[in-house]
């Protein structure tokens, strides 16, 4: 504390810790590091992703925002109301999509990437970047999952349709059905021995990509997950610019630099038997994986029928991975009715 400090009310406690909070915040951001919120207590996040530096221009923003199955208020009905339906038990960190783009908003101020206003979507909302009016900073939003949990409606359609949605065959071909977004894209599988950089469709940027993994004899693929890909760490060498022919557009392929390796994130709600994670373990240029998203919760219908594989599963599953984090997701016990609540263990 400076000398010449002057003591005041506003020297409370309470005060200097806000404070001490903010600064450490401000350090964190300033490693342009990936950030993962968690938007509620069940499995809603918010991912950013630091954009590499020739991507950032000044006063742009720094980050790649993604929104993971946003589900913030109301009720989630599966098959019909009676069936099953669920509430949130306890009150999520944002209530809207506004909410989500105030949060990236405040974090680009932190981390010094926009200097007044909001840069993102073109959209004719408030703020600009380059001139030009924008509304929304979330870049692309990832639905894991048709069911209602994973792909609300409500919430969704908060989303400005400018944003690319990337989801799974089912769910990608539910949300099409709504005709609220320009893009939807079906998230494609990742098989082993694959490069990665095949897998990034556009619109996503060359240095990122979404895939899926799913599991055997699973033909609902409830046991299945996302696979965020990106190299953009100051420390890892530098991405090739290659894309796949399964762009509609994309640059000329370079041949793929032997030493390259990227990092990665594996979310999944309910869970993915570790035999399954060969594409990650035999990715070439190797993938390092940063977080893996896994519940704790082993939740059952029945004998037959597992939904959550639970903390037993992740530890196998860690073993193989070696995430640097492991991060708890989709264990709220939430409030619920219908048939399906009499069954659940």
């Amino acid at each position: 504390m400076p000398a010449n400090h002057a003591f005041d009310a506003d020297d409370a406690p309470s005060t200097q810790l806000h404070l001490e909070i903010r600064d450490a915040v401000v350090r964190a951001f300033a490693t342009h590091r990936p950030i993962l919120h968690h938007l509620n207590a069940d499995t809603s996040w918010l991912l950013q992703i630091p954009r590499p530096a020739n991507a950032v221009k000044h006063g742009s923003r720094i980050y790649f925002n993604i929104l993971i199955d946003p589900w913030f208020v109301g009720a989630q009905s599966d098959v019909a109301r009676w069936f099953s339906q669920q509430w949130h038990a306890t009150r999520s960190a944002v209530q809207s999509v506004r909410d989500v783009d105030e949060l990236a908003r405040q974090v680009e101020v932190l981390a010094g990437g926009l200097r007044f206003g909001v840069g993102g979507r073109k959209s004719g909302g408030h703020g600009c970047e380059d001139g030009v009016e924008e509304e929304t900073l979330i870049d692309a939003v990832a639905v894991s999952h048709e069911f209602t949990d994973h792909c609300h409606r409500e919430t969704l359609v908060e989303v400005h349709p400018n944003v690319p949605v990337f989801a799974t065959e089912e769910a990608a071909r539910l949300i099409s059905s709504w005709t609220h977004f320009r893009s939807v894209i079906p998230i494609p599988t990742l098989p082993t021995h694959a490069d990665w950089h095949d897998f990034s469709l556009l619109p996503l940027p060359s240095w990122l990509s979404i895939t899926r993994l799913t599991a055997q004899k699973d033909p609902l693929y409830l046991h299945s997950a996302l696979l965020i890909t990106f190299s953009t760490h100051p420390l890892l060498p530098p991405t090739p610019k290659k894309r796949s022919s399964l762009h509609i557009h994309g640059d000329a392929p370079h041949p793929p630099d032997p030493d390259e390796s990227a990092e990665c994130i594996l979310y999944t709600p309910h869970g993915l038997p570790h035999t399954a994670l060969s594409p990650i373990a035999t990715a070439d240029p190797p993938l390092r994986t940063l977080a893996f998203l896994h519940g704790l919760h082993d939740v059952s219908i029945s004998a037959a029928q597992q939904l959550n594989l639970g903390a037993m599963n992740g530890v196998l599953a860690q073993r193989v991975l070696r995430a640097r984090y492991w991060v708890a997701t989709h264990d709220e016990v939430k409030k619920g009715g219908g048939l399906v609540s009499w069954f659940l263990r």
